[in-house]
């Protein structure tokens, strides 16, 4: 039964739909719970450090319930999408009630869309990483499968990584930064990858062009067949969607470089180069991805597998929380920059 324990990843979701039942006021429930109830639980429960044996490790690692949890995103997060882009393009709603539930849909389409995309985007097969795409899909962010997995897991901890926040950046800042440079990279990466296997620009090999094919029709397809109204929401969610990406990628890594050798080339990639949170909540909710110093110390390892290290640097809440605090820069600041190490701070200056 403690498998299931990732079932509460969908709560998010359930309450999107409990919104768009009630209406009203009440379209605001999902951020209240994910920015408002969650932090509270976080506050209340207490951290888990406690790492699998090596049986649980080969126990887990063979379980496919865990997989299925993934696969179970893909009916919810397009079956929420429908449900709503229906019922905004066919009923009568308030302004106020349309952006309770562009943040409702939003906010589902990044923490069950791209974070569950994140973990598929990672495995080796072809159907795992064809719904990896698929999730990103609504958030309009596909180009993220080529710039996260070819560009961020090789210079993250970097001043050429787009996606780590540097030393005393606020976040405001951070999302545009990110943002652009991230969809330039992925063009960029794509590019290197097409001339090293030779393949056409028009080729079912090029992901950024069919990328960029299939999120035109998405938006084109909604507009012509479900309004002008329902195209702003589309596009509204979106970016409400890759801007909670966003600020969790500004938490992960922000102020932590990793040192330049005599070669010029970096230190490899170790266990003190992101922020780690073992607050069960957040870890829960997010399919484990507050583990991230050991994702990025093995990025093939399965979530339900992912470490605790002692060496890490540990965040004083979990990410719900984090994420909300980093949207006040003086209170950011003040509480993470005496944790990043000296010798970081040295660097980025």
């Amino acid at each position: 039964m403690r498998d299931l324990k990732y079932l509460a990843a969908f709560s998010t979701p359930l309450v999107a739909v409990l919104a768009l039942y009630l209406g009203g006021y009440y379209t605001f429930l999902t951020p209240i719970y994910a920015f408002g109830m969650i932090p509270i639980m976080e506050l209340i429960f207490s951290q888990n450090t406690i790492n699998l044996s090596e049986t649980e490790v080969e126990e887990k690692a063979a379980n496919p319930i865990f997989d299925w949890l993934l696969y179970l995103n893909i009916p919810v997060v397009f079956g929420l999408l429908f449900v709503t882009l229906w019922n905004v393009s066919t009923n009568s709603y308030e302004t106020y009630e349309l952006v309770g539930l562009i943040f409702s849909t939003g906010i589902v389409l990044g923490s069950n869309g791209i974070n569950v995309a994140h973990e598929l985007g990672h495995r080796q097969t072809q159907y795992e990483q064809f719904m990896a795409k698929l999730l990103l899909w609504p958030s309009l962010y596909m180009h993220f499968f080529v710039e996260h997995n070819f560009g961020h897991h090789l210079h993250a901890a970097t001043k050429e990584d787009p996606a780590t926040a540097r030393y005393n950046q606020v976040v405001y800042s951070f999302w545009f930064t990110s943002t652009i440079r991230q969809y330039l990279n992925a063009w960029k990466i794509q590019k290197n990858l097409r001339q090293r296997g030779n393949f056409s620009f028009f080729s079912l090999k090029n992901n950024m062009f069919w990328f960029t094919v299939l999120q035109i029709a998405y938006v084109v397809s909604i507009l012509y067949f479900l309004g002008t109204l329902a195209f702003i929401f589309v596009l509204a969610s979106a970016v409400v969607s890759f801007l909670l990406l966003e600020t969790i990628n500004y938490i992960e890594h922000y102020g932590l470089l990793r040192k330049k050798l005599a070669s010029g080339r970096y230190e490899r990639v170790r266990e003190i180069h992101s922020w780690n949170s073992n607050h069960v909540i957040g870890r829960i909710v997010l399919y484990e991805l507050t583990r991230h110093s050991d994702h990025h110390y093995k990025a093939s390892k399965k979530y339900q597998l992912l470490d605790c290290h002692e060496k890490s640097p540990q965040m004083p809440f979990g990410y719900p929380t984090s994420m909300v605090m980093a949207l006040i820069p003086p209170l950011w600041f003040k509480v993470m920059n005496k944790r990043i190490p000296n010798e970081m701070v040295n660097i980025s200056k």
